[in-house]
């Protein structure tokens, strides 16, 4: 199996609870970074979202290095019924759709 391709079910967390507090304050704040292009009404490729979104795939690399499908993949967990998607629409209604798009955009654009 392609590690590109491991699925989220399968992550371990060996990290401390301060490392985790850690992890989800830096989430926190990408993902407010494109509730707020969200809410601005910019485009899924503007250039404050796909800063955003390379800051969410950097942010990605500390776990794991995904390629332009993977990466698409977990974009995708986003708009499905899963944690993933309730987490973002959480933040905002249409979050989802709109990382999403954004992502796919980005992996299309950067990533081999």
């Amino acid at each position: 199996m392609n590690d590109n391709y491991l699925h989220a079910g399968l992550y371990q967390n060996n990290y401390s609870e301060q490392e985790n507090r850690d992890f989800a304050a830096i989430f926190d704040q990408i993902t407010k970074k494109m509730v707020a292009s969200l809410q601005a009404g910019e485009s899924f490729d503007s250039a404050a979202m796909q800063q955003a979104v390379r800051e969410h795939y950097e942010f990605c690399l500390r776990f794991w290095t995904p390629n332009r499908e993977a990466y698409k993949s977990l974009a995708l967990s986003f708009i499905l019924p899963t944690g993933y998607r309730d987490t973002y629409e959480g933040y905002a209604q249409g979050l989802g759709k709109y990382v999403y798009d954004a992502i796919t955009y980005f992996a299309d654009t950067n990533l081999s």
